[in-house]
């Protein structure tokens, strides 16, 4: 599992589905950006990433589990932040004090098979029960192992510690290995190229990387426009809630363009 080649095979598929159009959007967008105004809304929303937010899940030792186990996930590089920088960590833990934690809409009596990926969950424990035992478990095998707990840990073994739970090699007490670290892979994907309104893909981290614009304009300036990448400032949920970002008259986002220098081609 190394960390940039890791990163990017995860990425080469992400990027297809960030660079494509929302099929039968109908579309506009704004071609000169205003540069006062964008000036005015990255420091909003510097501002407001900066802002200290609750955890209303996790302690503060599960949340520095996760910090440490994402930052390997995702790691920050040359081509940007990283999972923890992007609040992958908050993410994860608005959706386990949510619906999802508590599988509110999924059904949830047994029995509970082996089964495979296409009989989908399988497992009389919620999420946020997952996370709970496999975080504390994981805790007791570092500390059984090395000393201490996974995020005291160097990068490397933590990165060894990643391995063997993704291989099934480490074995926890009342959950298994390799369910745990699958749901906490997906969570972590889930998190960074999220909207940004659940908490997940801080400065639009995620979609910046792989240049997806965010909640659908209408495209239909740009339908004869063909092998023509799409460059915009992405634009969020929160950025309309907030009216941080300009609408149309029916509500759709008014996308700002960007230049190749911009865009960072």
């Amino acid at each position: 599992m190394k960390e940039t080649s890791g990163r990017r095979r995860f990425l080469k598929s992400a990027a297809a589905l960030g660079a494509a159009i929302p099929a039968g959007a109908a579309a506009q967008s704004k071609p000169a950006p205003n540069v006062d105004h964008d000036k005015q809304r990255a420091q909003h929303m510097r501002a407001a990433a900066a802002q200290p937010r609750p955890y209303m899940f996790l302690s503060q030792t599960e949340v520095a589990f996760l910090d440490a186990a994402v930052s390997h996930l995702i790691p920050k590089d040359e081509l940007g932040p990283g999972a923890k920088e992007a609040g992958v960590t908050y993410f994860i833990d608005q959706q386990l004090f949510g619906g999802y934690g508590s599988m509110a809409k999924k059904y949830t009596q047994g029995p509970w098979p082996e089964g495979t990926p296409q009989q989908g969950y399988q497992s009389p424990l919620t999420p946020a029960a997952v996370y709970r035992a496999g975080i504390r478990d994981t805790n007791e095998y570092c500390k059984k192992t090395h000393g201490k707990t996974f995020d005291a840990l160097s990068r490397a073994q933590q990165e060894e510690v990643l391995k063997g739970l993704d291989g099934g090699k480490i074995e926890l007490e009342q959950v298994r290995s390799q369910f745990f670290f699958n749901m906490l892979l997906a969570n972590t994907v889930e998190g960074f190229f999220a909207d940004p309104v659940y908490g997940g893909n801080r400065d639009k981290a995620g979609w910046k990387l792989v240049g997806f614009p965010g909640v659908a304009a209408v495209y239909t300036p740009f339908i004869e426009k063909h092998n023509v990448p799409y460059r915009a400032q992405p634009v969020s949920i929160a950025d309309i809630t907030q009216k941080i970002a300009q609408v149309d008259e029916h509500g759709h986002a008014i996308h700002v363009m960007l230049d190749d220098d911009q865009a960072g081609v």
